[in-house]
């Protein structure tokens, strides 16, 4: 059997190729680069529609509101015209949202609907460079008969992802 050379008497190539290996290893794992969200707000999308299942554009203006902790209210959005569909942004570990939509005709009357969203909050974990962030699965919703006819749940999972919208609002016919 044959013993292998000493590390001495090996080519100098040799020699440059194993020092080659181990800096571009160590380069590598030096240079790892964590992507943190930059908003870590997770949003629900809305869409609008008539009762027939046609999507649907709501010319008066829209407002929708919710109850903070402390007793007040935050508006969420605000005075939207022309609405087809939005996004809402979720609490981060309440059981419940209350969202409040008041819809505001151009003959001066004013409807208001409340929509009850309750969902399950689970921690989503980047990394230890990043901030923690909440998703959500929808459970229920409630509302009120109003404006608004029913509400659909389209996906029950909420992340960063609001391409997929997550609540179809049938709203009832308008003059």
């Amino acid at each position: 059997m044959k013993r292998p050379d000493p590390p001495h008497t090996r080519s100098l190539p040799m020699r440059l190729a194993a020092a080659a290996a181990v800096a571009a290893a160590s380069l590598l794992a030096a240079c790892s680069s964590i992507d943190c969200p930059v908003q870590n707000t997770v949003y629900t999308a809305y869409g609008l529609y008539k009762p027939g299942g046609e999507r649907d554009t709501l010319r008066d203006t829209l407002t929708v509101l919710t109850a903070r902790r402390d007793g007040t209210d935050s508006v969420l959005l605000n005075r939207s015209l022309n609405t087809t569909a939005f996004e809402l942004p979720m609490s981060y570990t309440a059981p419940a949202d209350t969202l409040v939509f008041r819809i505001d005709a151009e003959s001066g009357r004013t409807t208001t609907d409340t929509v009850w969203v309750e969902k399950d909050n689970y921690p989503h974990f980047e990394s230890v460079d990043c901030n923690i962030s909440f998703f959500h699965y929808i459970t229920r919703v409630r509302w009120t008969h109003n404006a608004i006819d029913s509400v659909v749940v389209n996906k029950q999972h909420v992340d960063y992802d609001a391409s997929t919208e997550h609540f179809h609002l049938y709203l009832k016919a308008r003059p």
